[in-house]
């Protein structure tokens, strides 16, 4: 399977990453079909998709008929039986291990058997998704950064099971996307988070321990390093409960004490104070 062979592209989940890949890749010029557990999600999506398109249009980023023609490419469903014939299928759905290997094990099922199925897993061991399905050697990790329309970032992640003809792929759609890929080994965090979550959790110590308050700590790293956002700011944004996942796999594999997650990080969580999505995490919204 060459980037050349695919034209059609299947995206599994109808979150905020879903969306986002759903629109590269048919702004790159797929036909994209998302796929979500209910219909009324799935067209949901592309309601938003639409919407944010136009706010393109009227800033003149783009044009009546480019926007036009990005939703001529996409469509939704609910069936997995309805991504049969892409050529490469995308899963943007929660991130537990075991829920995307049941995905992986039912795409394996419903999707022709040359296409490559990759995973936007951030931190999960992509050969145990690649081993859930009777295709290892096309099973790969395409990693795009939240906000996906906007990001440069892919980490194109090899597992030891993949081919080489299914990382030239991947990296060339990758490229088709207009999205700088970096080659990465199936490594718990790959490379981002690997180097990122260390740093959120530590911030939360420093506060847990009184050095400063959260939006001191925020203030210094923006000022003092020149970031875009704070350490706190960056794990409301990112979701309190993925963070902590990201934390917990990381942990498992490398059982390094930078990993394990700090207490308020748990008990924020178990509060369903989530972040940025449920309203209220370190800071409210």
């Amino acid at each position: 399977m060459s980037e050349t062979n695919i034209s059609k592209v299947g995206i599994c989940g109808s979150g905020i990453m879903g969306s986002g890949l759903a629109e590269v890749a048919a702004k790159a010029g797929y036909t994209v079909i998302v796929r979500s557990r209910s219909a009324a999600s799935a067209q949901a999506m592309i309601t938003t998709i639409e919407k944010g398109l136009d706010k393109q249009v009227s800033r003149e980023k783009i044009t009546a008929e480019d926007k036009a023609a990005i939703l001529g490419r996409l469509s939704a469903t609910d069936k997995i039986s309805d991504l049969a014939d892409c050529d490469l299928v995308i899963e943007s759905v929660v991130e537990d291990l075991a829920v995307k290997k049941a995905l992986f094990i039912e795409l394996d099922k419903a999707v022709k058997p040359s296409a490559i199925l990759a995973t936007n897993t951030s931190t999960l061991p992509v050969v145990e998704m690649a081993m859930a399905t009777g295709r290892p050697d096309k099973v790969c990790g395409i990693h795009f950064f939240n906000p996906a329309t906007a990001m440069p970032l892919v980490e194109v992640v090899r597992p030891i099971t993949a081919s080489d003809e299914t990382m030239d792929a991947a990296n060339a759609f990758t490229a088709k996307c207009g999205k700088s890929g970096v080659q990465v080994k199936d490594r718990a965090g790959f490379i981002v988070n690997a180097l990122l979550f260390p740093y959120l959790n530590n911030a939360i110590r420093i506060w847990e321990t009184g050095t400063a308050s959260m939006e001191d700590i925020d203030t210094a790293m923006k000022g003092g390093c020149n970031f875009p956002m704070g350490p706190f700011a960056l794990l409301d944004l990112v979701g309190l409960d993925t963070s902590l996942s990201i934390l917990e796999a990381l942990y498992a594999e490398f059982a390094d004490a930078n990993y394990a997650a700090v207490p308020t990080l748990r008990r924020l969580v178990a509060a369903g104070k989530l972040g940025r999505k449920s309203g209220e995490g370190f800071y409210t919204y």
